[in-house]
């Protein structure tokens, strides 16, 4: 038998596949469109196994989508705007972002992504992702900057975007503002520490986790109804090591049973400091500069940990500590590099968002969600919003953010839409009030300010309008708060509608219950997997997880996905080694256990069908593999095999032609999953007979809507498996190879099944030289 080289079949129908455009979308079709709103990956150097994971399941159902008579439009992008990709052109590069004018670097990334993009880019058509890579995108692109920015310039005509000084969230080590939604939670070790503030002579306590915002305190809160502190309020706290003064207020916020139940407030250590000092018209002592260094006295330019160390030695030194214990903590840091976030005034832009926060609920509930309990998650997210969508980043790389002002007057200046994309920078503007050189903005849009408009973007790529809503959004879960919900927001404010029907929302791989990251050395690289394996073990193994939950990585699971690879080539081998002398025509009357076998297998196409209409891939997966090796291989191929080797007349062609429609139906059921390996068998043994130039443009099997389940012929057979289950199980008890002759008795129930043609049948799968009634089923040798 000629050996298997996977490798080689899966180059053969990459190439196959891009050179006769088998993918392509088809604008004249006069199929239904079902649209996708891909998923752009972040470039990052290379596909990683949660890539693998989750584009092979949307690309399981975008190829079931296919097959079942819909025009697919299936774009790609890649994510190449912003933060990840300066992490990754510095890395590469060997450079700081900061270190180098904004057009030096902008140059170099966009140098860096034409030099890495194409390799990127084949990991997915390695994978057999079905899309098509003609409609191509970058989030970075002229067409994506066009679009990012004329959203901008509606949105603030429109009055729903504004610019402010406020205290956001700021990430020292990369130096930019950040969005709620960057947010991670992050366990650390600290100190919890009781500190000797003063009053009157008298001791104030004061516990905290953060002692390097002690020059920041503003004021001392304490609950009104407290009595240990009712005497303080209204009088003056001294601040330790900084000797000067601040109030001590109360207000119901200061919790009795927490720390020593007083507590400072800073500006700024969280959200609730800033609630604080807004509500109170405090005078904010900002401490912390925006690369991470205090510009305190005795502290100026040390780093926030360094001055927490050396704060903690002065406290120690001058007596100041009376009560300290280790806990660990979670702490809010950039969900992009792991730092935790402070927060610090500057200028930005935001897009008003907290008073939709009710319609952007009645969005997500109008949008049908896989798994569905992932529509909560979303509104959670919506509902805990607590500030407007920062969009703008102070960092080099991004669409710049398309405004002028004038320092004079305070016009704010903005260009035709006929001039985007634009760089301020590179333009100069005078202002059309009172005519004075203009200010260029140097921030840029956040990502995610472009990213919200991906279909847009891909319907802007072809001249035929396909509508939104599109027919699916497939993302992971831990960007519902960002993707997800940001797509949502600008479809409701761009075109007062959602912008999807369906959201199918996957899980994360996991290596022994632990999630794959760098920092911890447990990282799965898919195309090492993908050469060892084969593309399709891969996607059987992703395949393997129900939509929405976590997946271990196995191998035992890519070892079952590259057996049954070859399983389906042998079986396959062997059906059509019996079908030389098939004509492909149907004869006039099937035998029983053909029909029977038959109706099993569009039973199967039934429950397939519904599982991938509903995203249940994997159960699909289970009920088609599970009757694969089960009822074709060990059954079916064992009943007919003495038939198309020995038999004559109709006996022969009804297995025959049994053999050749239930291998087709069950490979066009595999092929969604198993793009490559169906496609070989098929352009092998069954293209002369089927015309169609590949088994991914053939329909979906169709059935017929009876219960086969529950008649009584499907009983009949069910009854007939049982009685060679049955028989294989006495054999192997008496130590006998399956084909051993034998004689069968079987019991009245038996009898009454198995007669006409079933009992030739019988014999020949057992290979019984003879059958005899009796009260009792026995086996002998």
């Amino acid at each position: 038998m000629p050996q298997i080289d996977i490798k080689a079949i899966e180059e053969k129908w990459k190439k196959y596949w891009e050179k006769e455009k088998i993918y392509k979308f088809n604008p004249k079709s006069k199929k239904k469109v079902y649209s996708v709103d891909t998923d752009p990956p972040t470039v990052s150097g290379a596909m990683h196994i949660g890539h693998a994971f989750h584009y092979a399941q949307e690309d399981f159902i975008v190829r079931f989508r296919r097959m079942f008579g819909n025009n697919i439009f299936f774009p790609f992008g890649t994510d190449d705007n912003g933060l990840p990709t300066e992490r990754l052109v510095e890395r590469l590069n060997k450079v700081r972002s900061k270190e180098m004018s904004r057009e030096k670097f902008v140059e170099l990334c966009l140098k860096t992504i034409k030099k890495i993009g194409p390799d990127f880019i084949q990991d997915w058509k390695n994978l057999g992702m079905s899309c098509d890579f003609d409609i191509y995108y970058s989030t970075i692109d002229k067409n994506s900057q066009r679009l990012s920015q004329k959203s901008f310039i509606e949105l603030y005509k429109a009055g729903e975007i504004y610019q402010k000084e406020f205290p956001i969230l700021w990430c020292p080590e990369c130096q930019t503002s950040i969005a709620q939604a960057e947010l991670e939670d992050k366990e650390f070790e600290s100190l919890f520490l009781t500190i000797k503030f003063s009053c009157d002579k008298k001791d104030l306590l004061i516990a905290t986790t953060r002692p390097e915002l002690i020059g920041a305190c503003v004021c001392i809160f304490v609950n009104p109804q407290d009595k240990k502190y009712k005497s303080f309020i209204g009088k003056k706290a001294r601040v330790p090591l900084f000797n000067y003064e601040v109030p001590i207020i109360g207000d119901k916020s200061a919790e009795m049973d927490k720390g020593t139940g007083a507590m400072m407030v800073c500006s700024y250590g969280d959200k609730y400091d800033v609630e604080a000092v807004n509500k109170y018209k405090l005078k904010p002592r900002i401490i912390f500069n925006k690369d991470g260094t205090l510009n305190l006295e005795n502290y100026k330019g040390l780093k926030i940990k360094d001055a927490r160390k050396k704060i903690l030695e002065d406290l120690q030194k001058f007596n100041l500590i009376v009560g300290e214990k280790s806990i660990t903590h979670a702490v809010n840091v950039h969900d992009k590099c792991g730092t935790p976030i402070e927060f610090i005034p500057t200028e930005q832009w935001f897009i008003k968002i907290l008073d939709k926060k009710k319609k952007l609920v009645e969005q997500g509930k109008k949008i049908k969600w896989y798994p569905g309990f992932m529509q909560k998650r979303y509104i959670n997210w919506v509902e805990g919003l607590e500030w407007d969508w920062n969009i703008s980043r102070d960092r080099h790389f991004g669409v710049p953010i398309p405004v002028w002002y004038c320092e004079s007057c305070g016009e704010i200046i903005l260009p035709d839409e006929k001039e985007l994309p634009v760089d301020p920078l590179s333009i100069k503007k005078k202002c059309p009030k009172c005519k004075k050189d203009a200010k260029p903005e140097e921030k840029v849009l956040d990502t995610w300010a472009t990213s919200s408009m991906t279909p847009q973007i891909t319907l802007n790529l072809i001249e035929e309008k396909i509508k939104i809503p599109f027919s699916l959004r497939p993302q992971a879960h831990d960007i519902i708060r960002t993707w997800a919900f940001y797509t949502i927001a600008k479809s409701l404010m761009h075109e007062n509608e959602i912008p999807w029907k369906d959201v199918m929302v996957s899980g994360f791989v996991r290596l022994e219950g632990e999630k794959m990251s760098k920092s911890k050395g447990n990282v799965i690289e898919p195309q090492k997997v993908m050469k060892e394996y084969s593309a399709d073990a891969l996607r059987f193994w992703a395949a393997g997880s129900k939509l929405g939950e976590d997946l271990n990585y196995q191998e035992k699971n890519l070892i079952a996905g590259k057996k049954l690879i070859i399983k389906l080539i042998n079986a396959s081998r062997f059906v059509f080694m019996n079908l030389k002398d098939f004509d492909g025509k149907k004869p006039k009357k099937l035998r029983y256990v053909d029909e029977a076998f038959l109706d099993s297998v569009f039973n199967l196409v039934n429950n397939v069908g519904k599982y991938f209409l509903e995203y249940e891939y994997s159960k699909a997966k289970f009920e088609i593999e599970n009757f694969f090796w089960k009822n074709f291989c060990d059954n079916y191929l064992e009943i007919v095999k003495k038939r198309v080797y020995q038999g004559e007349g109709d006996k022969k062609k009804s297995a025959q032609y049994v053999l050749y429609q239930s291998l087709l139906t069950i490979l066009k059921m595999f092929a969604p999953i198993m793009p490559f390996i169906t496609e070989e068998i098929y352009q092998e043994h069954f293209k002369k007979f089927e015309k169609i130039k590949s088994i991914h443009l053939t329909s979906f099997p169709k059935a017929s809507l009876k219960n086969l389940q529950d008649n009584a012929h499907s009983y009949d057979f069910r009854q007939f498996l049982g009685i060679i289950s049955d028989v294989r199980a006495e054999k192997t008890k008496a130590k006998k190879s399956m084909n051993s002759e034998c004689i069968l008795t079987l019991d009245e129930a038996s009898q009454i099944l198995i007669k006409g043609s079933l009992l030739e049948d019988l014999k020949n799968v057992t290979n019984a030289k003879e059958i005899k009634k009796g009260k009792n089923f026995k086996v002998e040798f």
